[in-house]
């Protein structure tokens, strides 16, 4: 890699056409202007990094302001995106040095302790002390070779809409269901647009996107967002029902949402591509193995500020843990640190005594909304336990009784 000496600039609010057009074409993406406003209401341009070769812009960065929930409730965590660098200007230290940068300036203002993204490509964001927090379940369904259990008498009421018209009832039930969802971020009404928005150039020649409301006795309880895409042969029709969200607070709504949507007139296949890895669907059919189930990496945790994310989340056991951590990029991180936490309260504070255990910052990251298991992180070398017992004793803290998820791509 050749470093190349070109300045990292803040942006500013008229550089998002730029950056959003920029960003298209790395992406390979038309610029659809619904999703172009819906994306500019969302920008902070404060929080908004850039290279420029002359007048040509070649690299940029942003983070959104989003609360993040972990286990035991929601912390404020720097949601990174808009990451690209242009294909005249690679492996010149471009993405390195925006990097480093906006790490920088995270930890420094002193608000948001972790950050998250979503990666392109998993080899990238290692290397600046990010790690895999949590995996999402891809499901290629035949769903002519589903059943689901028979509904009960209390299975409550379903209406079909449009998203839009629905989203001050999505909202309500989205806001119940995270609090209890490590990996969920929260949406403001702006996030709201964005997450619905819904361009036809993006649809893939399938249909709008409609919403499932599931209706309980006491009020909208449950979602799910979709579309299908119609499709048929000589043998007859094999359409396609698409899901992106389906968000309950009741296992009744769950099961009477999915009942429809695996059930489908004139559909042979679904496909959803965030399902979490407890998903209770794998728990629901009569043949799990029709659901083509395979599981791929979704948030990506970089712990900015090690004692501060560590006092911040809440533990499902008692845990008295020495931590030796390295972070090269961000040294106030390295040291030793007493982690005294369980299910009702944490603190971190700097230790003098020897370690218990030693990792680097991107292991944290992988504990951190207890997706990774510590006993795994050991065996494959990246953690070493330097105290007989300390992986039995701290490894079932960092788990949380359910998995780690992402609910959307920012």
């Amino acid at each position: 890699m050749t470093t190349y000496s070109l300045p990292v600039e803040t942006a500013g609010v008229e550089d998002f056409d730029e950056m959003n057009r920029f960003l298209n074409l790395l992406f390979h993406h038309e610029v659809e202007p619904e999703a172009h406003e819906a994306e500019r209401a969302i920008f902070e341009p404060e929080r908004g990094l850039l290279v420029r070769d002359g007048a040509d812009l070649v690299a940029t960065t942003a983070a959104f302001t989003r609360e993040l929930t972990v286990p035991g409730g929601g912390i404020p965590a720097a949601h990174v995106s808009m990451v690209g660098v242009a294909p005249t200007h690679r492996r010149r230290g471009l993405l390195t040095a925006m990097m480093r940068r906006q790490l920088r300036d995270i930890h420094d203002a002193g608000r948001e302790p972790v950050a998250v993204l979503w990666a392109s490509e998993g080899r990238i964001y290692p290397r600046f002390g990010y790690g895999l927090a949590s995996q999402r379940a891809l499901i290629t369904a035949e769903t002519a070779e589903l059943r689901m259990p028979a509904p009960t008498t209390d299975e409550g009421r379903l209406r079909l809409d449009r998203p839009a018209d629905r989203q001050p009832d999505l909202a309500r039930v989205y806001d119940r269901a995270r609090a209890d969802r490590p990996g969920w971020s929260a949406r403001d009404d702006r996030w709201w647009r964005y997450v619905l928005v819904d361009p036809e150039s993006q649809r893939g020649g399938a249909t709008e996107r409609r919403v499932v409301l599931h209706e309980g006795p006491d009020g909208i309880d449950g979602y799910g967002l979709f579309r299908t895409k119609s499709d048929w042969d000589v043998t007859g029709p094999k359409s396609t029902v698409t899901v992106d969200e389906v968000v309950t607070t009741s296992p009744v709504a769950y099961r009477a949402i999915w009942r429809m949507l695996l059930s489908m007139d004139l559909t042979r296949q679904l496909s959803w591509g965030r399902a979490a890895e407890d998903e209770p669907l794998l728990r629901l059919v009569d043949e799990p193995r029709r659901l083509g189930t395979r599981l791929v990496d979704a948030l990506w945790l970089r712990v900015v500020d090690v004692p501060a994310a560590l006092a911040a989340r809440r533990y499902a056991t008692d845990v008295d843990v020495v931590i030796e951590v390295t972070d090269e990029l961000l040294p106030e991180n390295t040291g030793r640190w007493r982690l005294l936490g369980g299910p009702k309260s944490a603190v971190c504070t700097p230790a003098s005594g020897p370690a218990d255990l030693a990792c680097d910052v991107r292991c944290l990251g992988e504990l951190f909304l207890g997706g990774a298991k510590l006993t795994a992180l050991a065996d494959a070398g990246r953690v070493r336990e330097l105290h007989p017992g300390a992986l039995a004793s701290a490894g079932p803290a960092f788990a949380w009784h359910r998995a780690a998820s992402a609910m959307e791509v920012f």
